[in-house]
């Protein structure tokens, strides 16, 4: 069963690939996109870019800070900050390129971790603390924005079966879809303060995060989707601009289903469905914006994991072969 699935998920996640590219065809067919999205990439302001940058460097600051705060939690603290933020920003800059984020991202963070004496069990629960942390950050924006702005869930009904759609688009039933996600999260620090006990899980003990983790979830996984989601929001222009808390919730859903879709770096299902859910927008305006986003959050950040990794690589090696030479001079001669 486990082979099967090795080959079903990459199936699927390219399948999804090729059906959002078969969906974008059909939504810009018969346009001259190319001049199009020249003209939308020259009609963003230079400081808008500016703006993105910075929003892309607030969102791998706060990736960075998942790491620290799982280390936190683990009480490992002999690691330090420039390693967990090289190896937290090549992690993320693989997996959101490649897939599979959870499977790829702990591929990457236990061939560094364990090169730092961290066992296998340590880094299975600090991928865990992380993808909690993620998880919180998409329900407590989730549930803000749709308190402030209920009227943005009905954007996603396109996408959904047509009997969802009258629901989603009452507002009144996203506020309270907004009101039990903030409700969840303030469940979640409750029980922090309230010191809930640890559990066991086949042998491994896990302990509920204490008050001092929980705040700097609430505060890192915010920060790390809010910088995302201002890569595209200043990158889009101003006509049919929703404002940013739609584009958030927008960028939530679309980014979510593009991890669930497990297309590599979600290509094609991040753009469908952020394009479906702005209808009163530019679509060439729209996806100039989604290009940058690639290009700013995915694209470059991966060029540079690469040479992190070579490097890391390289180094292990050297080390290896030093050691390798230490035992050869240290042999005792044959007698």
């Amino acid at each position: 069963m486990k082979r099967n699935l090795d080959y079903i998920w990459p199936a699927v996640g390219f399948g999804a690939v090729a059906v959002s590219f078969w969906l974008l065809y059909r939504e810009f067919a018969g346009q001259a996109i190319g001049p199009q999205l020249i003209a939308a990439f020259r009609a963003i302001p230079p400081g808008h870019y500016a703006l993105a940058i910075l929003s892309t460097l607030l969102a791998y600051a706060a990736l960075a800070a998942y790491d620290r705060i799982a280390l936190i939690h683990l009480g490992v603290a002999n690691i330090s900050w420039r390693f967990v933020a090289a190896c937290s920003f090549t992690t993320y800059a693989l997996s959101h390129n490649i897939g599979a984020s959870v499977v790829s991202g702990a591929a990457v963070r236990y061939r560094g971790y364990s090169s730092k004496g961290m066992s296998a069990a340590q880094i299975a629960i600090l991928v865990a603390v992380c993808s909690l942390t993620f998880l919180l950050g998409d329900v407590l924006l989730s549930g803000v924005g749709l308190l402030l702005e209920p009227h943005a869930l009905a954007r996603i009904g396109g996408l959904m079966p047509e009997f969802l759609r009258p629901w989603l688009a009452n507002p009144n039933n996203a506020r309270w879809i907004g009101a039990a996600f903030v409700g969840a999260i303030v469940l979640y620090v409750a029980g922090s303060a309230l010191h809930m006990p640890s559990f066991t899980i086949r042998g491994t003990r896990i302990a509920y995060p204490r008050l001092s983790v929980v705040l700097r979830q609430m505060i890192a996984a915010p920060a790390e989707l809010i910088g995302a989601a201002g890569i595209i929001y200043f990158a889009l222009p101003e006509a049919g601009n929703p404002g940013f808390i739609v584009v958030m919730l927008v960028f939530i859903f679309s980014f979510s289903a593009a991890l669930a879709s497990n297309a590599p770096g979600g290509l094609g299902v991040l753009e469908l469905v952020f394009l479906k859910a702005m209808p009163g927008a530019p679509q060439e305006g729209v996806l100039a914006a989604l290009l940058l986003f690639r290009l700013f959050y995915l694209l470059i950040p991966l060029g540079i994991a690469i040479f992190i990794v070579l490097g890391f690589e390289k180094r292990r090696l050297k080390e290896a072969i030093q050691h390798h030479h230490q035992l050869a001079e240290n042999r005792p001669p044959p007698q």
